[in-house]
């Protein structure tokens, strides 16, 4: 193992995104509130609805499985797909998901982020830690499968430990190299740390690393930010300024071609191949000239 293995790029508490002004909270009448019971209630119904069912499958499938999954991973997905249903958004795939053993990067953007990048595939997420004790979403996250780090040196190690791990179960490790949401309009420098797990051993030789790209597509008429989440925007907020819109927009995930981590360079070098990657697609899509 490297000794590159144990630095870390990023203080154990990530800074928040907070480059642009907070959306103002939304103003809903009477009509806003019934789009969100309306889009609301079927939602909150099939994610823990499913959830429940997924616990009574994992009730099973982990005494006979273990780690491996070959059940609750279709559960979540339908889950996923099922929110833009509810939500009467559009939701665009380009590319193909990969099939090689390894992990896909991309830009964070939104909550949205979760069910964009679940619906076209079956992938495990690497989140914080302390997104396990989140309300609701860390019940979710938990349940899932999810691996939860803390960026702090002292971890790294095992850390590396448990990705190994789940990448030889061929489980594919999705994480956010940003480190923070943004406003959808920009990508932001990747941290380097957590690709060092793929360099690890004999890892390289059979990993790829796939960026994909996530855009966003406002409403008609509204801000061009309007799915984004960052700085101190509450989760709530959030909720019902989507719930409560009049007209939904669009979100499209783009899958580009997987980057072999062997011959890829360090950690460093394939971070930023990603990096440039996930950039030059979210500019493909919302036009180059729409990203301050």
């Amino acid at each position: 193992m490297s000794a590159e293995s144990t630095e870390t790029d990023a203080p154990a508490d990530t800074p928040l995104w907070l480059g642009a002004s907070p959306l103002p909270p939304p103003r809903l009448g009477a009509a806003g509130w019934a789009r969100v019971v309306l889009r609301g209630l079927p939602l909150g119904l099939i994610t823990f609805g499913c959830l429940a069912l997924l616990l009574l499958v994992r009730l099973l499938e982990r005494p006979l499985c273990g780690h491996h999954r070959p059940v609750t991973p279709f559960i979540t997905q339908f889950v996923c797909k099922s929110a833009f249903l509810c939500l009467g958004m559009r939701h665009r795939t380009f590319g193909t998901p990969m099939t090689h053993r390894g992990a896909i990067v991309a830009n964070h953007a939104s909550w949205l982020d979760i069910y964009a990048l679940n619906a076209p595939q079956r992938i495990y997420y690497v989140a914080k830690a302390e997104v396990a004790g989140w309300p609701g979403i860390g019940w979710l996250a938990r349940a899932t499968g999810t691996v939860f780090i803390r960026r702090d040196r002292r971890e790294a190690r095992a850390q590396q430990e448990v990705f190994e791990e789940r990448l030889r179960m061929n489980h594919r490790l999705l994480f956010f190299p940003e480190g923070t949401s943004t406003d959808g309009l920009r990508v932001l420098p990747f941290k380097p740390t957590l690709f060092q797990a793929f360099h690890a051993h004999d890892m390289p030789d059979i990993l790829h690393i796939q960026p994909v790209t996530i855009a966003y597509h406002a409403p008609p008429g509204e801000d061009p930010r309007f799915y984004g989440w960052w700085g101190d925007m509450d989760f709530g907020t959030g909720l019902l300024r989507v719930l409560g819109a009049r007209r939904q927009g669009a979100v499209d995930v783009v899958f580009h071609p997987p980057v072999p981590v062997a011959g890829a360079g360090g950690r460093k070098a394939l971070a930023a191949t990603c990096e440039k990657v996930v950039r030059d697609g979210l500019d493909q899509r919302l036009g180059a000239g729409r990203r301050p």
